[in-house]
């Protein structure tokens, strides 16, 4: 699937992402003719990726999410990695960031821990997603359907979400995930 002229968001914070659920989408965007644009959280300018509880890379920040606006983008990438998303759902700017890349019907692709952003958001009721297993209570009572799959893509809303479990999924992931952007 091509993804030229396509730009995509990745939105993360400021450390304790799941080093190769950033980059393996990442790749995946660069290879399909997108633009991959990485927005944060707070003020750095880089970031800081894990290798699950070993530090990773830094990677340099395009752009704070202050300054970010959906308009900009065609879809959005939420990594996973544990501290990542719970540092994300407390940014207020980074929860209506997301939320509203849904609320206009752009897709939005979440891996691992990531769905809690868009618990916090309160964009999963009513939709179908997959997750890091110890997600499924918060978000089955955040309204969603939480199933087990490698990887889930639910258009029963106002924009499509692929989700997926782990980093054994991203092949499915990246595949769905630019198919659907």
């Amino acid at each position: 699937m091509s993804l030229d002229g396509k730009k995509i968001a990745f939105l993360v914070a400021s450390e304790g992402i799941e080093q190769v659920e950033l980059t393996e989408p990442w790749k995946a965007v660069v290879q399909g003719g997108g633009q991959p644009v990485l927005v944060a959280s707070g003020d750095g300018t880089t970031v800081q990726a894990y290798n699950h509880l070993d530090k990773g890379d830094t990677f340099d920040v395009d752009l704070p999410v202050s300054r970010a606006g959906v308009e900009d983008y065609d879809g959005l990438v939420l990594p996973g990695g544990v501290a990542n998303p719970d540092e994300l759902r407390t940014d207020p700017t980074a929860v209506a960031f997301a939320k509203a890349f849904v609320d206009v019907g752009k897709p939005v692709a979440v891996i691992c821990h990531g769905p809690w952003t868009l618990v916090e958001a309160d964009v999963v009721r009513g939709r179908r997603v997959t997750s890091w297993p110890s997600l499924q209570t918060d978000l089955r009572n955040a309204g969603a359907e939480w199933v087990d799959e490698e990887v889930v893509v639910c258009t029963g809303g106002p924009g499509p979400i692929v989700s997926s479990r782990n980093p054994d999924d991203l092949p499915a992931f990246t595949k769905a995930m630019a198919d659907v952007f």
